[in-house]
């Protein structure tokens, strides 16, 4: 089968290797999509820490059920499937108290472990999520980045009735903000720096409220979008410490405030406005199970919808190509996806 190495940043080889097959409590998949995501970037451009090479990248992905494992109930070939991408060792604390995405030992497929970058991959029956036949393959690849959206709209508690702006307007950015929708949120503003391509496919999503940040500061947005009723809730998706400056300068007393984006430094974070307006911050990895299923439903419902973040699609032989893509084109793209068909 084919299968696609990332040997060194930058380089990709191509090889013919056996085909696994699926043990006891297995499940063989046949890879269909493979999505990129930021942190693929990363890894492309050796700025990834915790990466070595050489390493089979693809952890968001959608897939045909091939063949299962002796122990296997409930799935049959030909299902349309996707999987959680964390190996966990089931011993730490975090994992015996349920919280295996942050386990202690964690490793993720595509980073620490190979990942699908293959025709045929084979995952474990409990990391197994079903997908509607309705579902197109592109559907089923987003639904890893729409279970993080899932996961921290679920991390900052009850929505319902609450303003919510979402600082980062990417891919996770888009899906933080449709599932605050999908959970109840009162209104829901977005914003990226830029604005542009990015603010056009959320309005897509039918995200109205959004600006750009280079143009309008983040608490006079929140006074023309919301009123006098301001912000209850803040997703930090961009990795920005600006952002999350202007973000804690306008948020209401005794307001939640996430944090996804992954920051390239340490920001100054001013602890005397988050101690004294008892502001939660709260950090926000992966998702759970449950979160992957609350993503499915969602989609399934419309209340997320996904076709306008699909940019642009490379057959699998162009895996680099896509990464050329994006380094080109870096403001006026969403989400790449890789077709293994």
């Amino acid at each position: 089968m084919r299968q696609a190495v990332m040997t060194e940043p930058g380089k990709i080889e191509f090889g013919d290797v056996p085909e696994p097959k699926a043990g006891e409590g297995e499940i063989l998949m046949r890879i269909k999509r493979i999505g990129v995501c930021g942190s693929d970037i990363h890894v492309n451009k050796g700025k990834h820490p915790l990466v070595t090479y050489p390493i089979v990248q693809g952890h968001e992905f959608s897939a045909v059920v091939e063949d299962v494992g002796p122990g296997v109930e409930g799935i049959e070939k030909g299902m349309k499937v996707t999987s959680r991408p964390q190996v966990v060792c089931g011993e730490c604390g975090p994992c015996k108290r349920g919280d295996y995405h942050v386990c202690q030992n964690l490793k993720v497929e595509g980073f620490q472990i190979n990942g699908c970058a293959q025709d045929l991959f084979v995952t474990t029956k409990e990391k197994i999520v079903p997908l509607p036949d309705s579902f197109t393959f592109e559907q089923g690849a987003l639904i890893e980045p729409a279970s993080c959206g899932a996961h921290s709209t679920r991390r900052a508690g009850n929505l319902k009735g609450k303003n919510v702006v979402v600082l980062g307007a990417a891919t996770i950015g888009n899906m933080v903000a449709q599932c605050a929708r999908a959970r109840g949120a009162k209104d829901i503003l977005i914003c990226n720096y830029s604005g542009g391509y990015k603010l056009e496919v959320a309005k897509k999503c039918g995200l109205e409220k959004s600006f750009a940040m280079k143009d309008m500061k983040l608490e006079d947005a929140v006074k023309k979008f919301f009123g006098d009723e301001g912000v209850q809730v803040i997703f930090e998706c961009a990795g920005s410490p600006d952002a999350l400056t202007q973000g804690l300068q306008c948020i209401e007393k005794g307001g939640t405030f996430v944090i996804l984006g992954v920051f390239e430094e340490n920001p100054v974070v001013d602890m005397a406005i988050l101690g004294e307006h008892e502001i939660s911050m709260i950090g926000s990895l992966m998702y759970k199970h449950e979160d992957y299923l609350d993503a499915v439903k969602f989609v399934e419902n419309g209340d997320v919808i996904t076709e306008p973040l699909v940019t642009k699609s490379f057959p699998f032989e162009q895996y680099m190509d896509a990464y050329k893509y994006i380094d080109e084109n870096s403001r006026n793209v969403m989400k790449i996806m890789i077709d293994m068909d």
